[in-house]
């Protein structure tokens, strides 16, 4: 079975002038199920690697081969279609609609995927049901708690089945208890099989993986971070 994640000397050096290396060329495997954690200082690469991983930005150098599909040989259109059906994003700051429900909120995610309204409508139901917000689908952001709020995000990440969860700062805006939810949810989605990769820079958080990478001035390397 091909990894989730195949880097094979993919790295990012914005042309400058002077050109600016912003991800040293690194080969990376993340296989199907791993909980990967990702850390390292303000600074240090950790965006560049996920607008990379994330297929929001194309390497400079490399191959990257994402769930089986060489993304290198993909038009921008072909991008965009691989990203939305193939990762789940969750960002610190929650992107919810303020004005829209939970339920609508999880299935405007899925609008340019293509698939029917009925589906995109059940998807969300049964992803809100998941994280636990199952008597909460039509309330407003505004009307829920930070956690919740998360919660509706990581559904919507969810909604559309991808290969690859992508979460990056998912606990900053949280406090201690609240962030000690969310990342027993994520563990529980991992505990079910699901391709976890979360970028931090709190040790406590990286903790929480099976497996944890350090990227320091643009160079990612399998050990603790310290």
């Amino acid at each position: 079975m091909s990894p989730v994640i195949a880097f094979h000397g993919v790295g990012l050096t914005y042309p400058g002038p002077p050109p600016v290396p912003a991800l040293l060329p690194v080969d990376l495997r993340v296989e199907r199920g791993e909980f990967v954690t990702i850390v390292g200082p303000s600074g240090s690469g950790k965006s560049t690697f996920l607008n990379v991983a994330g297929l929001l930005d194309r390497p400079s150098s490399g191959r990257y081969v994402l769930d089986g599909v060489d993304t290198g040989a993909l038009k921008d259109a072909e991008r965009t279609a691989v990203r939305g059906s193939r990762i789940g994003f969750v960002f610190q700051a929650f992107h919810l609609l303020a004005h829209r429900g939970a339920l609508e909120n999880v299935e405007l995610g899925m609008l340019y995927g293509g698939l029917p309204r009925r589906e995109r409508a059940e998807r969300a139901r049964a992803a809100l049901v998941r994280v636990g917000l199952g008597h909460r689908l039509h309330a407003l952001p505004t009307t829920l708690s930070g956690g919740e709020r998360q919660r509706v995000a990581i559904a919507r990440a969810l909604a559309p089945r991808p290969a690859l969860l992508l979460c990056d700062e998912p606990t900053g805006n949280l406090d201690t208890a609240t962030a000690a939810d969310v990342l027993d949810l994520l563990d529980e989605l991992h505990a079910a099989g699901m391709t976890v990769m979360l970028i931090t820079h709190d040790p406590q958080v990286a903790a929480r993986g099976t497996r944890t990478l350090t990227i320091r001035d643009g160079l990612l390397t399998e050990q603790a971070y310290a």
